[in-house]
């Protein structure tokens, strides 16, 4: 049986964006692959500086278009720490708000993109026909389909009415159910199980070894979430269930990125019951940032996301530090590509929901 090596990227036809993959193959079976990342290195960590504090709210939710409300909510977390700044309690459910939309539109791309790599067209185009109900929704809330400029330094730039809070329930009515008629598909069909049960494994002690977060940990069994345990915004208040499977396959972590597609209208629910009257700032005015440092973490729809914030006597931050979720992420590909065939690689990768965007920040 023939040894060779397969090139794979930086720009090719499967990726979306620039990411080198070096495949040693021995026949059609991959036995280590070598990642090469720092294609398109962004520079952001150094734009933030020469900008203000903020500047930088607008610059973070660029960093990543799927994760892009989480960014800008760690960043004026970090902020509102160092001005000693309390966020009103009507804005902290809007921020979970925000963030819980997001986490449905990102997981059911991400599963959506899985059944087109499997070759199951129809299902795919389903699953984006749901997740486009929540474009709508981001759409029709925020004025946006992407980037949503929900937050802003001391609370949100964003309120809902009863007639907004109308049209959010409905659209909510609609996708709840088609979340369920997805999970049994992705739960009972042949095709989806053949190319996905017992396919990409990364044990519970391999990903605990890659510090591995978010759906990639919790389908390794891993029971983690920053939400449950660093409470943030409203989360303390609210019942996150948290979703984890054993069998840490390509399945497993489609299934949990349902299953949190599904908890995360829910939580959209209790928001909307629990949300009060109130204002929706800290502070109508842009408040002074004193010296100081500070960290602030939130549970992204990759898994945790952590800012590190350091500011002197300038109004522009002196370092911006953040760890994404994707960093840890890409390591346990080493293990989940590991004597898995050629034809598996590309359904592998995107099990992770790999974001070259946030790596190469």
């Amino acid at each position: 049986m023939s040894n060779f090596t397969i090139p794979v990227g930086p720009l090719h036809v499967a990726l979306e964006e620039p990411m080198y993959f070096r495949l040693d193959v021995e026949g059609e079976t991959v036995r280590h692959v070598d990642i090469t990342a720092g294609h398109v290195h962004r520079g952001i960590e150094y734009l933030v500086t020469k900008r203000n504090v903020f500047q930088n709210i607008v610059l973070t939710e660029r960093i990543c278009s799927l994760c892009s409300n989480s960014h800008p909510q760690a960043y004026a977390m970090a902020i509102e720490q160092i001005a000693g700044l309390t966020v009103p309690p009507r804005a902290e459910y809007l921020r979970a708000i925000a963030d819980e939309v997001k986490r449905v539109a990102s997981h059911l791309f991400n599963v959506g993109i899985l059944a087109h790599l499997v070759g199951f067209e129809s299902l795919f185009m389903h699953v984006m026909e749901v997740r486009e109900m929540m474009q709508d929704v981001k759409e029709g809330i925020f004025g946006n389909r992407m980037d949503i400029g929900a937050n802003t330094i001391g609370g949100v730039r964003y309120d809902i009415d009863p007639e907004r809070i109308g049209y959010l329930n409905e659209q909510l009515n609609k996708v709840e159910p088609a979340i369920a008629e997805i999970i049994e598909m992705y739960r009972t069909n042949g095709s989806i199980l053949g190319r996905t049960r017992g396919v990409g494994v990364l044990s519970n002690a391999q990903a605990i070894d890659c510090g591995c977060v978010g759906p990639v940990a919790r389908a390794s069994g891993i029971n983690y979430d920053v939400r449950v345990k660093a409470p943030y915004t409203a989360y303390d208040r609210l019942d996150v269930q948290v979703h984890t499977l054993p069998d840490g396959d390509v399945w497993s972590r489609a299934m949990v990125r349902l299953a949190e597609a599904r908890t995360a209208v829910d939580l959209i629910r209790q928001c909307l019951r629990a949300l009060p009257e109130g204002p929706t700032t800290a502070t109508t005015e842009r408040p002074p940032i004193p010296v100081g440092e500070a960290i602030g973490k939130c549970e992204a729809p990759r898994g945790e996301l952590i800012y590190y914030v350091r500011m002197t006597d300038s109004p522009r931050p002196e370092r911006v530090k953040w760890r994404v979720p994707s960093f840890m992420n890409w390591d346990a590909l080493g293990f989940m590509l590991k004597d898995a065939k050629i034809s598996d690689v590309a359904i592998i990768v995107n099990s992770i929901d790999p974001c070259i965007s946030c790596t190469e920040r």
